[in-house]
């Protein structure tokens, strides 16, 4: 082909031409083409022929596109069509050409196969759901784009195939009948769990696979005691595959649970089993099947196998001579036993000699489910036993100087002979990372040298005597300091937490690469872990070196190009060059060119010299002082010999060329392009066992990286086998490391394979030999932007930058409001970015063609920002900080810039009300819409509750769907009954002058203090009993209390719907009031700007309030009245759990300490989103639904907590007017009373009387109004 690499069109790919057209065509067909390249006379042929292969890549890697096709015969006649017009054209101009006849052949059958499964596949999906259905809920069989692109890949993103289809079980008992129906379809089974794979051992690799998702098994049991044999009773702890691996750590304790990869927020059992999973704690009580005890899984056959292993040494394995493991089958229809048997197995079968960690060897001489990747079965539930945690333990961190990174090695080998040396204390943790991720996260050192640690190991040092565990600490600390480095200790939980945060950033590595990189985990025995360092060292500085020397061949070539057209007298060159300003250019050019060639021959010898002795380039290192001997990769590698572009090359360049800005910014733009394709290694690892994450970011658009990165890996592997070590530690195999597996061991898998699952049913294709991988691939942001005209045109230019970052890693999951899976709704912002990104392609492609953007593809954004309450909590846990609140905003607004936003007349309704200012509009309203509404509202759910349509089991529960669903969430839980009248009402400071500004004050307090009091919609039109009471405890205070002249609203509403204009216009105004507010009122010292609500809070921020108010903070008002040592009398007769908003306005302190500080009470945390969300319960009431039935669980859980301390009434205290809303709604269901933590406190204060109480004194001469 041509020497783009990328002529197909629409391939926001990894792909290049190639590999597309061997995918589609075959290989004969690419060498045909290649051929045919060299005799091209117009290229209209081959333009047709790409065209035609750019639209079949799209729409079969894209699920949005393919579903939409489905969906419109229309669109898919007019594709047809087009594909037949342009096929008809090719054939007739490859009339007289043998090779192009062929490859119109093949574009033919190619085409043939396209629409043929646009044919077959509603009649394939339907006799799917119809046999799936009977095993399962309909609800539970997903085709739908969005499911089915989130699925098509792991943490890696690598992609093969989207599934056909995927299932959501309710319960593992739907499992095997589910496996027989899929049998009898001719179908493959994957089992799926929490998608943080990071090998591709869950990626399907056929478009006829149905991924079964267990995220729904999340029950965890509680901790029994059993006994184990020799080792007597332990603790042990029993989940569903579904679990989620930090929920089951916590449940555990005080237990150790000692599985708890990286992944462990949201990683699940079934894949802890299905992969030997390791993690921290590896290095002291060993992987996954270390730590278990018995395992139920469903085989091949649809029947049940459990695995339990007998006599547990409560370690690693391979530290006992023999095994045994028991393995019973039963039949899942009639529940008979089928046959029982006892596994012995050796423990030196479980991992290659002298290793911590070893993933490789996956028969383990027949033991079923553990480490086969999902290849031999389904893993349902497992039993783990659990660890008496030691009484103390100590985090040392050690950051590691200099050039030498031999000293470190040296330093950590030496602690952890150290440790093997000690039976009272020990390393349950031992971390370590290099310079390359000490730079990805930002890494804040604890040392006080001006350097940046070139290594840190974190480690936690545990034992039952606090005197030898602070012993070895300083031992540790003297060891690092022999490997020049120090030694910082943690002694507090919130120290030690401090310290280990920074490991869990980890992924940011790939930030700069848009998330993309080579993940590959080898291990190596730990006395040779000096070696493997060196080896990653040399092919890093192998890598700087030949990056530079590209970068050189570029600027060479360039300044050729330059020289040889000044010398013809190019007038258009020499007038963008401004040669009658610089007329000697070309004796410069020379000159940098013969700078470019000596240093070009330099770096050239040093490259082919590494492994030379430096004394033999004495040109290369003058006046360096060398060892005899000593290569001249140690000179570079201890820092003495440094190869530098920009002292050596580029700081000449722009000297000599001052003032020539054409040829200076290509200078920097040739260096910025070509560095950018420069292949780095960082590494950090699992010190103890010596399991190294060697990682290799890449830009996968950038295709000559790939291929170099890919040669890097195949060095890594060979690497870690020749130094006695294996391939994966943890991570498994997959597809990333199947072609790097030794041949003995993959073909004694294939053998366990071939027995266990002779039909090849579960997860076909991996740990296979001879399989092709060459055709997976991976998405390009890069490539999506580089269509940068009809990106900005379709305002996606900015929505694409902001989750192009997104590392698939899912910390978001835990977090995330949407992300419910018992409830189907699979929406974390890490499974929305997916589809986002197809979106966008989708919306890339169709705007290239005639028909135009479906109208499916808006559905599917309307679909992923309806699905997010934007609170803004993935923010926090993310490693390179997205926010999917802001992406929600940008694609609500893009949505309402195209005209495709959505608003039912509830959300019509409450956004018209939120913003109004008149008083007569805002009574109106408040009066037909919400007091009336709210009443209709309860009517109706004591109507449909009378008719047995609203039940004790939620929509959600009862698997309801469509309008039935809508109704019923909307209906099934009251809303509130609200106050009579507005704040402003009931102190009779309403004006319809918008001039007049309120301010309360006490007459028998008041002083020049004061505070502006903003009190947004919801605590003072809607809950006015908020607003009242935040007054009342301020004037309690004396401070002069300073209201907005009218109704306000802080224009968050509006920003969040996505309409920026009207928000940001809300936003202007209220500024220019503050100031004439201010101004009005400049006689008063204001301290605080005081709200009593959390998304006025956040709105406020972006007010730039300090220069209006320059030395009052904004704050809450709970959090202003603890500043002023408020407190309520010893309280009795009630007991508080809180609700922390999404949008919680204690930013300092956060709930709990407000309720214990103000209220001298401790409250019990319930966990979860109201499901209010601001407008969400009347824009998409079953999204609530879903959301608010998690609520009420975990309400429940709360309300028993406190039900075990005592009989006291319950009530839920929260800070948020929306969230008062949620919380009350519930109140029927769980039977707590919710109210705001201002208004109970002054109500302990001041009686239930409070109200009248406070009206009535501020009438007597409490109010002032002031005119601007």
């Amino acid at each position: 082909m041509s020497d783009n690499i990328r002529e197909i069109p629409y391939n926001y790919t990894s792909y290049s031409d190639r590999e597309i057209v061997k995918r589609f065509l075959g290989e004969d067909a690419w060498d045909d083409l290649n051929v045919l390249r060299i005799q091209r006379r117009t290229g209209r042929s081959a333009r047709m022929l790409f065209e035609i292969l750019g639209d079949v890549w799209v729409v079969e890697r894209n699920v949005f596109l393919k579903n939409d096709l489905l969906n419109h015969s229309k669109r898919l006649k007019q594709m047809r069509q087009r594909h037949q017009a342009r096929l008809q054209r090719i054939i007739k101009g490859a009339e007289d050409n043998p090779r192009a006849q062929k490859v119109a052949v093949c574009t033919e059958r190619m085409l043939d196969e396209f629409y043929e499964w646009f044919d077959c596949e509603p009649k394939k999906r339907k006799e799917a759901f119809r046999k799936l259905s009977k095993h399962t809920h309909p609800n539970n069989i997903h085709f739908d784009a969005y499911t089915l692109t989130h699925h098509a890949t792991d943490a890696t993103d690598w992609r093969s195939h989207h599934p056909f289809c995927v299932i959501t079980p309710d319960k593992p008992d739907e499992i095997p009948g589910l496996v027989r129906a899929i049998a009898k379809l001719e179908l493959v089974v994957i089992p799926r769990g929490g998608g943080t794979g990071l090998c591709g051992g869950s990626v399907p690799l056929s478009n006829n696979a149905v991924m079964i998702n267990v995220e729904k098994f999340d029950f965890i049991g509680e901790v029994k005691s059993r006994d184990i044999g020799d080792k007597g009773v332990v603790d042990t702890i029993t989940a569903q595959a579904g679990a989620v691996t930090g929920k089951v750590m916590e449940a555990s304790r005080p237990g150790v649970f000692a599985t708890d990869p990286t992944s462990l927020w949201a990683c699940t059992i079934g894949g802890n089993v299905a992969s030997n999973a390791g993690g921290k704690h590896a290095v002291i009580w060993g992987t996954c099947v270390d730590n278990l005890l018995s395992w139920k899984m469903v085989t091949p056959d649809g029947n049940w196998l459990e695995v339990e292993r007998l006599n547990h040494n409560m370690g690693k394995l391979h530290n006992v001579a023999n095994t045994e493991f028991k393995l019973t089958r039963t039949d899942s229809v009639s529940g008979e036993l089928i046959a029982e048997e006892i596994l012995n197995l050796p423990g030196s079968i479980f991992r290659r000699e002298g290793l911590g960690k070893d993933v490789t060897r996956k028969a383990m001489g027949g033991l079923p489910g553990i480490q086969k990747e999902g290849t031999d079965g389904f893993i349902t539930e497992a039993t783990f036993v659990l660890h008496r945690p030691f009484e103390i333990t100590r985090t040392v961190c050690c950051e590691f100087f200099g050039q030498d990174l031999n000293d470190a090695t040296r330093a950590l080998v030496g602690i952890k002979n150290h440790d093997d040396s000690m039976d009272d204390v020990f390393l349950e943790g031992f971390e370590h990372f290099d310079e390359k991720y000490v730079k990805a996260i930002n890494y804040v050192s604890k040392s006080t040298r001006r350097e940046r640690p070139r290594v840190v190991l974190l480690i936690d040092v545990s034992g039952n005597d606090e005197l030898r565990v602070a012993q070895v600490c300083a031992d540790i600390c003297r060891i690092t300091s022999l490997g020049n480095g120090e030694g910082f200790v943690a002694i507090s939980a919130q120290d030690r937490a401090r310290y280990w945060g920074d490991r869990g950033r980890m992924a940011a590595i790939a930030k700069h690469t848009r998330a993309f990189k080579m993940n590959e985990d080898v291990v190596i025995p730990l006395n040779r872990l000096a070696e493997y360092n060196d080896y990653i060292e040399h092919i890093n500085i192998e890598n700087s070196i030949s990056n530079k020397l590209q970068i050189l061949d570029e600027l060479e070539s360039y300044f050729g190009s330059i020289e040889s057209q000044l010398l013809s007298n190019n007038q258009l060159l020499r007038q963008t060059l401004n040669l009658d300003e610089d007329v000697n250019l070309a004796e410069k050019l020379a000159t940098c060119l013969q700078k470019l060639r000596r240093v070009k021959q330099r770096w050239t010898q040093a490259l082919k010299g590494l492994d030379e002795p430096a004394e033999d380039m004495p040109e290369l290192v003058p006046d360096i002082k060398i060892k005899p001997t000593e290569s001249l990769f140690r000179v570079i590698q201890r820092g003495d010999l440094r190869i530098s572009y920009r002292a050596e090359v580029q700081a000449s360049l722009l000297d000599r060329l001052r003032g020539n800005k054409t040829l200076i910014n290509k200078i920097h733009e040739i260096h910025q392009r070509v560095l950018s394709g420069r292949v780095v290694v960082a590494t950090h690892m699992h010190a103890g066992d010596g399991n190294v994450h060697t990682n290799i970011p890449v830009n996968s658009n950038d295709y000559l990286m790939m291929k170099r990165a890919h040669h890097v890996v195949e060095r890594v592997m060979a690497k870690a086998e020749e130094l006695g070590g294996v391939i994966s530690g943890e991570h498994g195999i997959g597809i990333t490391k199947l072609s790097y597996l030794n041949q003995d061991v993959l073909l004694e898998t294939a053998a366990y394979l071939k027995k266990a699952d002779p039909d090849d049913l579960f997860n076909r294709g991996k740990l296979q030999p001879g399989l092709d991988l060459s055709l997976t691939y991976t998405p390009s942001f890069n490539l999506l932007e580089h269509e940068s005209v009809i990106m900005e045109a379709a305002d996606l230019t900015e929505l694409s930058e902001e989750i192009s970052p997104c590392l698939r890693c899912g910390k978001c999951k835990p977090v995330c409001n949407t992300h419910f899976p018992r409830a189907n709704m699979l929406y974390s912002p890490r499974n929305k970015i997916q589809a986002t990104g197809g979106i966008i392609e989708a919306f890339l492609f169709e705007s290239q063609t005639g028909a135009g953007i479906s109208f499916e593809q808006f559905e599917g954004l309307h679909d992923v920002a309806d699905h997010c309450t934007i609170c803004h909590k993935c923010e926090s846990p993310c490693p390179v900080n997205i926010d999917f609140g802001n992406v929600t905003e940008k694609i609500r607004a893009l949505l309402k810039d195209k005209g495709q936003s959505r608003l039912n007349l509830g959300s019509r309704l409450s956004m018209a009300f939120l913003v109004m200012k008149h008083p007569d509009a805002v009574h109106l309203m408040r009066k037909v819409v919400i007091r009336w509404g709210y009443a209709g509202h309860r009517l109706a759910h004591a109507a449909l509750k009378a008719v047995g349509l609203v039940k004790k089991q939620t929509a959600v529960q009862r698997n309801l769907e469509g309008i039935p669903a809508q109704v019923i969430n909307f209906i099934e839980r009251p809303l509130p009954s609200i106050p009579l009248h507005t704040t402003r009402q009931m102190l009779g400071i309403e004006s319809r002058d918008k001039n007049l500004i309120p301010v309360l004050r006490n007459p028998e307090k008041a002083n020049g203090r004061a505070v502006f009091y903003f009190p947004g919609c919801g605590s003072e039109r809607l809950f006015s009993q908020v607003g009242l009471a935040t007054q009342a405890m301020l004037f309690e205070l004396g401070v002069n209390v300073v209201l907005p002249p009218s109704y306000l609203c802080c224009g968050y509403p509006s920003t969040a719907s996505g309409d920026h204009a009207v928000g940001d216009q809300i936003t202007y105004d209220n500024r220019v009031l503050f100031h004439r507010m201010k101004n009005a009122l400049s006689y008063l010292d204001f301290e605080a700007v005081v709200v009593s609500c959390g998304t006025c809070y956040d709105q406020l921020t972006r007010y730039q309030l300090q220069e209006v108010f320059p030395d009052a903070p904004l704050i809450d008002i709970h959090e202003y009245l603890m500043s002023q040592g408020v407190q309520a009398p010893e309280i009795e007769g009630v007991q508080y759990m809180y609700h922390e908003p999404c949008h919680t306005p204690l930013k300092q302190h956060g709930s709990a300490t407000a309720i214990h500080s103000l209220l001298g009470k401790d409250a019990v945390k319930s966990d979860q989103c109201c499901g209010e969300a601001g407008t969400l319960a009347v824009a998409s009431p079953d999204i609530a639904g879903k959301i608010r039935m998690r609520k009420e669980e975990e309400m429940l859980k709360a309300s028993l907590l406190l039900s075990a301390q005592g009989d006291e009434a319950q009530k839920v205290l929260t800070s948020c007017p929306s969230c008062l809303q949620g919380l009350s709604r519930l109140q029927g269901e769980t039977g707590v009373e919710a109210d705001y933590i201002v208004v109970e406190l002054v109500r302990q204060l001041h009686g239930e009387d409070w109200q009248n109480s406070f009206i009535e004194r501020i009438k007597r001469g409490g109010i002032e109004r002031v005119l601007m």
